[in-house]
């Protein structure tokens, strides 16, 4: 296997910003470990994610920052290290209450071979949105920390005005714009307003910020063809995958106790050879 470079690194994060701004929508799914993230790559994604929640719990930790730093990034590295395609990790709101504390995040990320990351503007413990101007100054840091250590970094700035913001749905639903706006002119290269499945306040989001807007899969989401119409850039899985599989294990193990059956465990599963070739690095080009 080459050896990893920051010049492959670099072509990674450049590959991963183009793909903002293709013909077709980016379509970004997240894994949770190792052989999630493999099985996307494997299928044939051009970039992978991490998800938050989904890794975080299968780390034994609620979804947030209660986990420790150094733990969060060695898992984030330990799927770095088997993907050949670039990869973005939810860094969630950082790891810290300053922008120092957020870059430290960041280094440490970039080192893991990580080439984006995705970053909140709100705290999981008390559900409060950080001021816009707490997020401006980390978005234009990470930048200059990126051009610091020679990888452009590509930077998903998700609000969740949609969600906390004081007001009616109106009001929360100007405030998302207000902030996707301050962080699109700070140097995020794609915004990511929490909570938008409809189709008329995504048309007017993406209308509103001119720029790569990200939404996430859920009940209601349109289908990716009418996301494209729609002028959506990229749509991510979010923790999708990891409730889709732990719904296949709640009703695989409703059928064994149930029925005696082992249906849901053996239809379309892989192999033992399969599933061991997943924790094997994936050759980088």
């Amino acid at each position: 296997m080459p050896k990893f470079t920051v010049k492959t690194q670099k072509r990674k994060a450049e590959e991963f910003r183009e793909l903002h701004h293709g013909k077709r929508i980016l379509i970004l799914p997240n894994g949770w470990d190792v052989p999630s993230a493999r099985v996307f790559e494997d299928a044939g994604f051009p970039a992978i994610a991490t998800s938050s929640a989904g890794m975080l719990i299968s780390l034994g930790y609620p979804d947030g920052e209660v986990i420790g730093r150094d733990e969060f990034v060695s898992a984030v590295g330990r799927i770095a290290r088997v993907l050949s395609v670039p990869l973005s990790a939810d860094i969630v709101g950082g790891f810290g209450k300053t922008t120092k504390d957020v870059l430290i995040t960041v280094k440490t990320i970039l080192k893991t071979g990580a080439v984006g990351i995705n970053i909140e503007d709100f705290v999981h413990a008390t559900k409060k949105l950080y001021p816009i101007k707490r997020q401006v100054e980390n978005v234009k840091a990470i930048r200059k920390l990126g051009k610091i250590m020679g990888v452009p970094i590509v930077v998903n700035a998700r609000t969740d005005a949609l969600r906390y913001a004081e007001g009616d749905e109106e009001a929360r639903f100007k405030e998302a714009i207000r902030r996707a706006t301050a962080y699109r002119d700070a140097g995020a290269d794609c915004v990511y307003p929490m909570g938008l499945t409809d189709p008329a306040p995504i048309a007017a989001f993406v209308l509103a910020l001119d720029f790569p807007v990200n939404v996430m899969v859920r009940k209601g989401l349109p289908e990716i063809s009418e996301l494209e119409r729609l002028g959506v850039a990229r749509v991510s899985f979010g923790p999708s995958p990891s409730y889709a599989a732990m719904g296949l294990l709640k009703r695989a193990a409703k059928e064994v106790l149930e029925k005696g059956t082992y249906e849901s465990l053996v239809e379309g599963a892989i192999t033992f050879d399969e599933l061991n070739a997943l924790a094997i690095p994936k050759a980088r080009c």
